[in-house]
């Protein structure tokens, strides 16, 4: 063989070699952008991934702060309705109190117009003597027994009044009580 011959293959062969390098360096640069694209995209979703969940974080940290505020709006509320309740029981045992001194103002009125009348037989009335009995004309005798009747059938009509309202509560409260498919009373 001849010395051209062998310097030919040597140029071949580095040529070939030559060739194998530069392909190899292009898909080696290719293969290293292909995986910093990778890497990019990873990155990106990563990102995308953590915005997504600083997004829900947020919007959960907005509803537990909504909740919160309704929760201090309902105590505000309840501590409202406790203090217009107790108001309320103020006000019902003031007038308890005034309707109970009246009635025993109308009670005491009552009895001095018994111990008053010379019809009613009271022990009060049992010590009285005589003289002053006859002192006491008839037509006095008529007008004081007229005012303690008229003060009675007051007081009757008064309970008589009670009684037809709680009658007709108690009617409402039974006409209300119907079944609402079939309009029958529960």
């Amino acid at each position: 063989m001849e010395t051209s011959t062998i310097v030919w293959i040597i140029v071949g062969i580095v040529v070939v070699i030559a060739i194998a390098v530069v392909i190899w360096l292009l898909t080696s640069r290719q293969r290293r952008e292909a995986h910093l694209e990778s890497e990019r995209r990873k990155a990106a979703e990563l990102r995308q991934s953590a915005y997504e969940t600083d997004v829900a974080r947020r919007e959960r940290e907005a509803e537990a702060a909504r909740a919160a505020a309704a929760a201090k709006q309902a105590e505000a509320d309840a501590a409202q309705a406790q203090l217009e309740s107790e108001r309320l029981a103020r006000e019902s045992a003031g007038h308890q109190s005034d309707a109970e001194k009246l009635r025993t103002e109308a009670s005491e009125r009552l009895q001095k117009a018994d111990a008053v009348d010379p019809d009613v037989d009271t022990d009060r009335r049992a010590g009285v003597d005589a003289d002053r009995r006859a002192d006491v004309t008839a037509a006095e005798r008529g007008t004081v027994h007229d005012k303690h009747d008229a003060a009675h059938r007051e007081q009757d009509a008064a309970h008589a009044a009670d009684a037809a309202d709680a009658d007709r509560d108690r009617h409402v409260d039974d006409t209300q009580r119907r079944d609402t498919e079939t309009g029958r009373r529960i």
